[in-house]
């Protein structure tokens, strides 16, 4: 078995590694890869999930789920959780549907994966391998890409990296954590979607994850990496009602990636405003003492309904696109006058609300 490489350890994050401390409290984690094809104008993104893995729970189980090409869906799960593995110092995981093949889960090279693992995945800040694949139907995905990273959160590989929910996430008072990955980084293999071979080099890949024992009531986000005549431009945004300790509070961030310089614009420095809508329509706005930043994602696709972990277990509870519209425009402020930075737009934006509560637009006050 060949050892894990990974990201170097400037670009790791806070909260790469696995999070469970082997309770039988209630408890998931969730990990989202993601890579753009802009000549193809498709995007997949790949969902891998573990929940209560002290098995035995009535939601003991993992999953995984590729929103693929024109934002079809395909989901697999993985019932026996002896099958999961997770390093608890850096970004890898896996699980595997068989059994018996005379070693544990663990990392496997490329090469061995292939031939050893028949339905399953593997993950780690430079690889994402898999094969799943629908046995009512027989669709399938089978993927194979390594990734380098550019980006982390918080500057370029060689500056310190921040957790997405600020310092007081070590403590681990946010249920659930999220934590931006990768806001941006450089994928190149194939993937194969039911029979249609996409191969790439250098294409735009992104990733993130959450975990706990407390799953937000809802929830918007906001993605891009993909933008026209910026190739190295990175968004993320994003917003819940989240638990802190006894209560509940709502709370969005935007953050920026732009020509080596990290825009964090998040509650501890800023005042961020957002009018999202059941559908359709997402529009937020940040500022603080230097800058002001402004984001509008649309789109007049339906939507395709997302599982997630819930009080409950896995559920269709949120709805994505890959292929919104992004407008973004970032502006530096300089006492009563506004200069424009940035201006860009994609077509190729990842657009999600989840939760409840839907049936009217969601304002910050």
């Amino acid at each position: 078995m060949n050892m894990i490489q990974d990201f170097r350890p400037s670009t790791q994050t806070p909260h790469s590694g696995y999070h469970w401390d082997g309770s039988d409290r209630r408890f998931f984690e969730g990990w989202y890869y993601r890579v753009t094809l802009p000549a193809e104008k498709q995007t997949f993104a790949f969902m891998y999930s573990i929940e209560d893995p002290i098995g035995g729970k009535p939601h003991s189980g993992g999953a995984a789920q590729v929103l693929g090409p024109n934002d079809q869906y395909l989901c697999r799960t993985f019932p026996d959780v002896n099958q999961f593995w997770a390093k608890k110092d850096t970004l890898a995981l896996g699980h595997w549907r068989q059994k018996n093949l005379g070693f544990p889960p663990q990392y496997l090279c490329p090469e061995e994966f292939e031939r050893y693992i028949v339905e399953g995945y593997q993950a780690t800040g430079t690889l994402n391998q898999g094969m799943i694949r629908d046995p009512g139907t027989g669709f399938y995905c089978r993927w194979q890409y390594e990734i380098q990273p550019m980006y982390g959160w918080g500057g370029d590989g060689n500056s310190w990296q921040q957790s997405t929910a600020g310092w007081l996430s070590q403590m681990q008072i946010f249920e659930p954590g999220w934590q931006i990955l990768m806001a941006h980084g450089l994928a190149t293999g194939w993937i194969d979607w039911n029979g249609r071979l996409y191969e790439f080099t250098n294409a735009p890949a992104y990733g993130e994850k959450n975990w706990g024992g407390a799953f937000p009531q809802k929830w918007f986000w906001v993605n891009c990496n993909s933008f026209e005549n910026h190739p190295y431009l990175a968004l993320t945004a994003g917003g819940g009602r989240r638990g802190v300790l006894w209560w509940m509070e709502s709370v969005a961030m935007i953050g920026l990636h732009y020509q080596g310089k990290f825009y964090e614009f998040v509650p501890w420095n800023s005042q961020v405003n957002w009018h999202i809508q059941p559908w359709g329509k997402w529009h937020m706005q940040a500022k603080n003492h230097q800058y002001e930043v402004e984001v509008t994602g649309t789109t007049n696709l339906p939507g395709t309904p997302l599982r997630a972990p819930t009080e409950t277990g896995l559920a269709f509870c949120c709805s994505d696109t890959m292929q919104g519209e992004l407008n973004l425009q970032l502006r530096e402020l300089s006492g009563n006058q506004k200069k424009i930075i940035l201006k860009a737009q994609s077509f190729l934006c990842g657009l999600e609300i989840g939760g409840g509560f839907w049936q009217n637009s969601w304002q910050s006050d």
